[in-house]
């Protein structure tokens, strides 16, 4: 995985029940850290520097904001194909 410099990463985290929440964000070398991570334990990467600039401007441990609902649910729906999982209660 290459980094680059500006790189921008956010880690959200849905219960399947509340708004997701800003779990991590950071630039540079934490970006590059979340990312390991993220790689380390499998989890889905979504890469869309857009959306990533507008969820990096949310406070941590807050959820993210109403407008980026849709375009949010699309990356959870992307996690869920990826996994071959469906949300609880579904």
């Amino acid at each position: 995985m290459s980094r680059k410099p500006g790189e921008i990463a956010v880690s959200l985290h849905y219960d399947g029940y509340n708004a997701p929440l800003v779990s991590a964000k950071g630039e540079g070398d934490i970006a590059h850290q979340i990312l390991e991570i993220a790689t380390q334990y499998d989890v889905p990467i979504y890469q869309n520097s857009q959306l990533t600039e507008l969820l990096s401007r949310v406070e941590l441990d807050n959820e993210i904001p109403r407008e980026l609902y849709i375009a949010v649910a699309e990356v959870i729906a992307f996690a869920y194909r990826l996994k071959d999982k469906t949300p609880v209660d579904w």
